[in-house]
């Protein structure tokens, strides 16, 4: 059972990061969009009120996790918003501050591509500082996160997670171009840092309350202007909590262009810093809003130009995944370090997976792939799935009934392909109803190998 819980989210306000790296008008609030309802149908969405709320918000997700824990002894996932436990408009600053430190380290590289994959020693990294004039850099050595290959990452992303660190003093960093070290986020005032600091603790205690009743936690993915933030806080949560199984998991949107090059970079992360890497992979909810808003603030589209492009981009995606996990197989070592849920409605994807799998040389006894539909929809990918032994779950929305029957109204009504799907299913369930009456079969219970969809 997969059970999923949404929680509140709202941001105003301006970003008062230091500008370098020229404009970034993504991460820019804007008043057409400041209600992220727009154009957004597949996905819910509450609105910040204060601190309080967001704890209650934290009281309901540890419910769901009991519930899950309760019901499923070990083999439960609970997917959560981020934005539901803190005030989102940190999330937004955060987002560009981390999106200007990528500019910078490709800068740092000589525009060769992300620091990870360039093996860079701190030796080599302190002379191009050096040459470059920028002084000041010790404490921004020290606190580079590298290991026996060189360096991983230029800033200390674990930092986020400490409940006692100040959100400020963590992006102090040198730039090239002006020959100096730089603050790429201004001062926070106290109630900022506070609030920001709420937000990790609530974070770390659901990831310590779902570790400690073995239930997987799936961070949702959510607009483009937030994922920056979202994506890094919950590699960060890998690295702390993931040391023995993949517990926390990432959500990864392939109706993205950049979708494949951030698996590729997080899969490499986490093999560095040796943690468990868990994904979830989704064509994705926000599209519609994230075109309009691309074109009203006059920034590149971050969505595939087509449909087709996103099945692709998804295919190539968890090609890679399947891939990386039978290079662990091959090379001995366990291959349940890299865990993947394929979340969704789509035939021809999962026929892809299942295909992909075979292929590739990834049985379902290896449990590092499962798969994930809407509870009540396409039950005739689902259940035979679960009979020919692969990892099948329904996705159940888990809160008060006036909220989640809104949201699957919706989700119907969005997904006009989920509704045929309805009808093919309704079809089936008359043929196999024909055909026990006629055998006389109608307490028959199916058993044997099956091939899926």
């Amino acid at each position: 059972m997969h059970i999923c819980v949404w929680g509140g989210s709202y941001w105003t306000g301006s970003v008062t990061a230091e500008t370098v790296g020229g404009s970034l008008p993504q991460y820019h609030v804007d008043k057409q969009f400041a209600d992220r309802r727009y154009k957004v149908q597949s996905a819910r969405t509450y609105f910040y009120l204060n601190e309080a709320t967001c704890e209650r918000n934290m009281e309901v997700f540890q419910n769901c996790l009991h519930a899950v824990a309760g019901a499923t002894y070990g083999t439960g996932i609970t997917a959560i918003k981020l934005t539901a436990l803190g005030r989102p408009q940190l999330l937004l600053q955060l987002s560009e501050v981390i999106m200007r430190a990528r500019t910078l380290a490709s800068e740092i590289m000589g525009g060769k591509g992300n620091v990870i994959g360039q093996h860079l020693t701190l030796e080599e990294l302190d002379k191009r500082l050096f040459e470059a004039g920028i002084k000041d850099t010790k404490k921004f050595l020290e606190k580079v996160t590298k290991d026996s290959q060189g360096v991983i990452h230029l800033f200390p992303w674990s930092g986020l997670l400490d409940e006692n660190s100040e959100l400020s003093d963590s992006f102090r960093v040198p730039c090239l171009k002006e020959g100096r070290m730089v603050r790429l986020l201004s001062q926070l005032s106290k109630k900022e840092e506070e609030m920001f600091r709420n937000m990790v603790h609530r974070l770390n205690t659901l990831v310590q309350t779902a570790k400690d009743l073995d239930v997987r936690i799936m961070i949702d993915a959510e607009q483009t202007y937030f994922q920056p933030a979202i994506s890094r806080l919950t590699l960060e949560l890998m690295q702390k909590y993931n040391t023995e199984k993949a517990i926390v998991f990432n959500t990864y949107q392939c109706y993205l262009k950049e979708t494949l090059n951030e698996v590729k970079t997080d899969l490499n992360q986490a093999k560095r810093q040796k943690f468990y890497f868990g994904a979830k992979l989704v064509r994705g909810a926000y599209i519609d809003q994230e075109r309009a808003r691309a074109a009203a603030l006059g920034y590149a589209d971050p969505t595939n130009p087509s449909y087709e492009a996103t099945t692709e981009t998804y295919h190539q995606t968890l090609t890679e995944c399947l891939t990386r996990i039978k290079q662990l197989k091959d090379q001995g070592d366990v291959c349940s370090k890299i865990g993947i849920m394929v979340a969704s409605h789509n035939e021809d994807t999962v026929r892809f997976a299942l295909s992909q799998m075979k292929e590739i040389g990834i049985s379902p006894e290896d449990k590092v792939i499962c798969f994930g539909q809407l509870l009540g929809m396409c039950d005739f990918i689902t259940f035979p799935l679960g009979q020919a032994g692969y990892s099948a779950y329904k996705y159940i929305p888990y809160g008060p009934v006036n909220e989640v029957l809104p949201y699957l109204s919706r989700r119907a009504m969005e997904n006009k392909g989920v509704l045929k799907k309805l009808a093919k299913e309704k079809t089936l369930l008359r043929k196999e109803l024909i055909r026990r009456i006629l055998r006389g079969q109608f307490f028959y219970k199916p058993n044997g190998n099956y091939t899926p969809v």
